[in-house]
């Protein structure tokens, strides 16, 4: 009878908790897998992340990628870790991608967040994959918390032009074109594309009341020397440009969303106090 009732005492501790083992072991070879991948798991769930994880002007997690192996990507070194699953992106190497189903990998591709919506819905899915639904909501939690910060402290009818390296100029349907919408700003390229080139021209015409631009301050390249043209300094003073890192990672989404958006709040605030 005392055994029996162990027994049964046993199983049912096992049925509450789950057992340790049954935790998925997971590899990343995508660098917006790694923003879900580290705040959503448990360390020992993680085999190895991206070789972008721990690059602290693309990465989010950087400090904490540290941590953990850093790999190339190849399909070979992730086939020796014999992860449970892969998160990958959509665009990550082709071959490396066929090569691990060949081999009885299980792949999951993630799409790009389009929005903030597909990005809770993101965190939502990897969370699950995790076994840790739980984190996945507090996460999306805060991610809600903050956009009701955003609405209420950022000015409305404001214009905005998302600028980037060589003329890109984000569209509506990107995540950061979803982000500015939340915080009652306008796009000033329009439309729902994902984005395309503008010219120096192009840019100076549209006259957008702000523009938002990344944080690297030096004229690294000619890409990133669009950023500082003369013509561009002196429509757009330091007192009209939302400055945004990079490794707020505004293509990826993930947990760190909450964070992007306090901060998109805060330069839109500053910027518009000095229009």
């Amino acid at each position: 009878m005392r055994a029996r009732a162990l027994a049964a005492l046993a199983i049912g501790l096992a049925a509450l908790h789950g057992p340790a083992w049954a935790a998925p072991h997971v590899v990343s070879i995508n660098l917006c897998a790694d923003q879900l991948l580290v705040p959503l798991a448990d360390a020992d769930q993680i085999l190895g992340l991206s070789p972008y994880a721990r690059d602290r002007l693309r990465s989010g997690v950087a400090a904490e990628a540290e941590r953990f192996p850093s790999l190339s990507g190849t399909a070979e070194e992730v086939l020796a870790l014999k992860p449970d699953f892969v998160l990958s992106g959509r665009f990550t190497k082709r071959a490396t991608r066929e090569l691990l189903r060949q081999h009885g990998v299980r792949l999951v591709e993630l799409d790009a967040a389009r929005s903030i919506d597909e990005a809770k819905a993101q965190i939502r899915q990897v969370g699950e994959l995790l076994g840790h639904p739980e984190r996945a909501e507090s996460a999306v939690a805060r991610i809600d918390e903050a956009a009701s910060r955003a609405r209420a402290a950022a000015p409305s009818g404001l214009t905005v032009l998302p600028l980037q390296r060589r003329g890109w100029v984000a569209g509506g349907d990107t995540l950061l074109g979803s982000m500015l919408r939340l915080v009652g700003l306008m796009p000033a390229l329009g439309g729902r594309s994902l984005g395309r080139f503008l010219t120096l021209e192009e840019i100076v015409a549209r006259r957008p009341d702000l523009l938002a631009v990344s944080e690297a301050g030096g004229a690294e390249d000619q890409g990133a020397a669009l950023l500082l043209h003369p013509a561009l300094l002196r429509l757009y003073p330091p007192g009209r440009r939302i400055v945004l890192p990079d490794s707020l990672n505004l293509l990826c989404g993930g947990p760190s969303l909450a964070g992007a958006l306090d901060r998109l709040a805060a330069e839109i605030g500053r910027a518009a106090k000095g229009r």
